[in-house]
C-alpha cells in the first residue's frame, strides 16, 4: 500500500511540473489560453465631453488683453539701514535716490463693447501710466475710471472702435469638478491658455482681500495671469483671476478668481458711482474664540463680538457698546465676523439694520441705519 501511495504522489507532482512549464512558456496549448482571448472594448467616452476647447477659445480669447504699465520709484544709491526711521530720514536727503521707471505686466478683459475693461487692483496699482495691447495686436493708451482695493479689481478704459467683449451668463452656476480655461498672459510670453476643473467655491479667510469669495480652481495661474479671463467650455466668463497660493512664485495648482457675477457687480458699481458703495455700520467686528466664549459666558462660539466702534459711527448713534456679541442680523444668525461684514455689503444705505445682541447676559434687539462704507485708501498716482 505504502508503494502504491508514493507511485501515486509521485505521478501528480510530475503532472503539476509538465503544467507549470506548459502554462508558462506554452500558455496557447491550454483550453482558454491567450490564442483563445477576446480583446475588451473600452468604455466610450461620456457623451458631450468635448474633444477640444477650441470653440470656447476661439470665442474668448479675442476679449483677453495685456496690460503693461509703468511706474516710477525712488531707488537708493546705497544700501539702506535696517532700522525703519532712520531709512525714512535717509529717504527724505536730497541726492540719496534717484527716481527710475519700472514696468509691470498683467491681464484684463474686455467686458463692454464701449471699452470698459475689468483687471486686478494690484496690477495697475500706483502706475503712471497703462499700455493695453489686444488680441489682434492693437495697442492704447488705458485710462483708470475706479478700483476696488477691497476686493482687488479696478476698471480701466480704451477708446479703440470694434472691441470684443466677452460673453456673460448673468446667472452663473458655478460647480465644483466643472472645466475650466485660464486666459492671460503668463511671465509676459503672451496669451496663453490652461486647463483645469474648479476645485472649491467659496473660498475664504485668505488674508489676500477684505472681501473674499473666491472660485479655487487648478488650471495654471502664472504671475502675469492676473486679470485674465476665467472662462467655461462654452467660453463664456467665470471669473477674473486674482491670486495663487505658491512657494515657488509659479503655478503649484492652486489658483483663485474672482466670480463674475460679484466682478459684474463692482464693475457696475464703479461705472456709476465712481467707486463701490458698500453697507457699514461703523464698527469692527471680532471672531469669538473658545477663550472669549468663555470669558463672556457664551455657550458657543457663534456671532461675532463688537471689537471697536466709529464715534459718531451708524452703530455708536443707535447705542451699540463695544463687548456687544450680534447674534443675528436681520432675523439670520450670525456665523462669525466675516460673515457679518459680507452680509452687511450689500444692504443699502439708509436702510435699516435689526441687530440681536448679548450684553452682559441680557438679549437686546437694535435697529441701526446703514451707512456707506468709506472707501479704501489708494496710493497716490
Amino acid at each position: 500500500m505504502r508503494r502504491l501511495w508514493l507511485i501515486f504522489a509521485q505521478t501528480v507532482t510530475v503532472c503539476l511540473g509538465i503544467l507549470f512549464l506548459v502554462a508558462t512558456l506554452r500558455p496557447q496549448w491550454l483550453p482558454g489560453g491567450a490564442s483563445e482571448h477576446k480583446a475588451v472594448p473600452m468604455a466610450p467616452a461620456a457623451a458631450g465631453a468635448p474633444s477640444s476647447y477650441a470653440a470656447a477659445v476661439a470665442r474668448a480669447a479675442p476679449s483677453v488683453v495685456n496690460i503693461y504699465t509703468t511706474k516710477h520709484v525712488d531707488v537708493p544709491l546705497v544700501p539702506l539701514p535696517a532700522d525703519p526711521r532712520l531709512e525714512q530720514f535717509l529717504r527724505g536727503l536730497p541726492g540719496f535716490t534717484r527716481r527710475e521707471a519700472t514696468t509691470s505686466l498683467g491681464s484684463g478683459v474686455i467686458v463692454r463693447a464701449d471699452g470698459a475693461i475689468l483687471t486686478n487692483y494690484h496690477v495697475i496699482e500706483a502706475a503712471d501710466a497703462i499700455e493695453v495691447r489686444l488680441h489682434d495686436g492693437r495697442q492704447a493708451a488705458a485710462k483708470l475710471i475706479g478700483a476696488d482695493p477691497e476686493s482687488d479689481l479696478a476698471v480701466l478704459k480704451i477708446g479703440l472702435p470694434d472691441l470684443p467683449a466677452i460673453a456673460f451668463d448673468p446667472d452663473p452656476s458655478v460647480r465644483v469638478g466643472d472645466v475650466v480655461l485660464a486666459i492671460g498672459n503668463p511671465f509676459g510670453v503672451g496669451q496663453t491658455t490652461t486647463l483645469g476643473i474648479v476645485s472649491a467655491v467659496g473660498r475664504n479667510r485668505l488674508g489676500l482681500n477684505t472681501y473674499e469669495d473666491f472660485i479655487q480652481t487648478d488650471a495654471a495661474i502664472n504671475p502675469g495671469n492676473s486679470g485674465g479671463a476665467l472662462i467655461d467650455t462654452r467660453g463664456e466668463l467665470v471669473g477674473i483671476n486674482t491670486a495663487i497660493y505658491s512657494e515657488t512664485g509659479g503655478s503649484l495648482g492652486i489658483g483663485f478668481a474672482i466670480p463674475a457675477a460679484a466682478a459684474h457687480h463692482i464693475l457696475d458699481e464703479i461705472l456709476e458711482h465712481g467707486r463701490v458703495r458698500r453697507g457699514w455700520l461703523g464698527l469692527e467686528p471680532q471672531d469669538i474664540t473658545p477663550d472669549l466664549a468663555q470669558a463672556f459666558g457664551l455657550k458657543d462660539t457663534r456671532g461675532a463680538i463688537v471689537a471697536r466702534i466709529l464715534p459718531g459711527g451708524p452703530a455708536a448713534r443707535a447705542g451699540v457698546r463695544v463687548g456687544d456679541v450680534i447674534r443675528s442680523l436681520n432675523g439670520q444668525p450670525v456665523e462669525d465676523a466675516y460673515d457679518l461684514v459680507n452680509r452687511l455689503a450689500p444692504l443699502p444705505a439708509d436702510s435699516t439694520a435689526r441687530l440681536a445682541l448679548l450684553r452682559q447676559g441680557r438679549t437686546l434687539k437694535l435697529d441701526v441705519r446703514v451707512g456707506i462704507r468709506p472707501p479704501a485708501r489708494m496710493p497716490r498716482r
